[in-house]
């Protein structure tokens, strides 16, 4: 055990793609501490990818996709714009608005933060907002993409961690909406005293929401197929997003007309290229996270965790803290396939409910996206915006606080996350 973390850090310290990072170290610590042949690696990374559900991703991603060539996107965005843009700091609320919307259809926060960043950035620098938080405010926005349903972090979690897709996808709407909250209050309180820059001069019009909500409401119909068909029993999540991805491109080509069929090609290419970069990483983490069972990782961690407290909120303490640090460095699915065997069953243990543990590992994957040094989202958004990271990362502090608020509140409140979920008879 002590070569495979030695090969881990290292590697990743050398800046080698995390990909290559989990594969190289796995195989190396095979071949130097055990007798098992190497050809086991290849059965393992076959047999982290044999799951029907994972063929969600290529489907959603598929879906995320379409939805931004089809100008699904700019509907979205257009239709925030009326129903919040005649707030103090309006652009700030609309950015906020609006990513709850593209959550809710593409499933992707790196995804979501680029088309937010494409849209709003240019409107941001022409009235004359703080270009810095406005892209630390869209980078913490858009992550929440893996917290509202349809989420592709959630689906490869719910294989990981054994739940049912559908709850976890309903335990996540109450969470994400609360986070959406909290920075749209952020955003106003910023504004508030920010000057006649940050005061709209449009004012609210119920003709201009009317005719947005019409030219969105397609674009809406999306996330209503996908939650409708999983909880109404229609389709399983694997289906639904395949039935996700047929409505964008209907949508995209046939409603919005904005989605030419000769681009189709380009568009499938660019998602088996995504989709290949994901489903790389589940299948060599599969084979990490094999030698970390294999060395009996969960057995002694949890022995550890229990000399230290047997009390349930020291342990989620423990793991928001864990997953805070790790993903400060790695990729979320890369966090997700190697902590979450290890700390599952420890889980189990102390009697926190698995869909509550699986919400919290998703709220604290999606604050990893915009924390440095890694943080994807933070980047994306830092680049659209033309401004280097560092100069984002200053602007970041209250955003990030008001979702560490609600990281703390789901953390020891678990009806946040598990209502719904009951509700819908979900869970018991």
């Amino acid at each position: 055990m002590v070569i495979i973390a030695a090969a881990f850090v290292l590697l990743l310290a050398l800046g080698v793609p995390v990909v290559f990072v989990l594969g190289s170290s796995a195989v190396l610590s095979l071949v130097l501490t055990t007798n098992v042949p190497v050809a086991i690696v290849s059965q393992r990374v076959f047999a982290g990818l044999n799951s029907f559900t994972l063929m969600a991703i290529p489907f959603f991603v598929f879906a995320g996709v379409i939805m931004d060539a089809g100008g699904i996107s700019r509907r979205i965005v257009d239709f925030a714009s009326a129903l919040i843009g005649w707030v103090v700091g309006s652009l700030y609320q609309v950015s906020c608005v609006a990513a709850a919307g593209l959550a809710a259809i593409s499933g992707s926060g790196s995804a979501d933060t680029a088309a937010i960043s494409a849209i709003m950035q240019p409107q941001l620098r022409r009235r004359g907002y703080d270009i810095d938080f406005g892209a630390a405010l869209i980078a913490c926005a858009g992550s929440i993409a893996q917290v509202i349903p349809p989420s592709l972090t959630m689906v490869i979690l719910a294989v990981v961690s054994n739940v049912s897709i559908g709850a976890l996808f309903i335990s996540g709407i109450l969470p994400g909406l609360l986070c959406i909250v909290m920075l749209m209050v952020i955003s106003y309180l910023r504004a508030r005293n920010g000057g006649a820059a940050y005061r709209e001069t449009e004012a609210f019009t119920l003709a201009r929401l009317g005719r947005t909500a019409w030219a969105a409401l397609p674009a809406a119909g999306m996330p209503a197929v996908i939650l409708g068909g999983i909880l109404g029993g229609v389709f399983t999540p694997t289906e639904a997003a395949s039935v996700s991805g047929f409505y964008g491109l209907l949508i995209g080509a046939f409603v919005y007309r904005d989605l030419k069929l000769s681009a189709l090609p380009g568009l499938v290419l660019r998602t088996a290229s995504l989709s290949s970069a994901v489903m790389l990483i589940i299948g060599t983490a599969s084979v990490f996270s094999w030698l970390i069972a294999n060395a009996n990782v969960p057995q002694v961690l949890g022995g550890w965790i229990a000399s230290v407290s047997t009390s349930q909120v020291v342990f989620l303490i423990i793991a928001n803290i864990l997953f805070l640090f790790v993903g400060m460095f790695l990729e979320t699915i890369a966090a997700i396939l190697i902590i979450v065997p290890v700390l599952l069953p420890i889980s189990a243990q102390m009697g926190v409910d698995p869909v509550h543990f699986s919400l919290l590992v998703i709220l604290n994957c999606a604050i990893g996206t915009v924390t440095p040094p890694y943080g994807v989202s933070l980047f994306v958004a830092s680049s659209v915006a033309g401004r280097s990271v560092l100069d984002v990362s200053r602007k970041l502090l209250w955003p990030l606080a008001g979702l560490f608020v609600i990281l703390i509140a789901v953390t020891f409140i678990p009806g946040i996350s598990l209502f719904l979920p009951r509700l819908f008879g979900l869970i018991d």
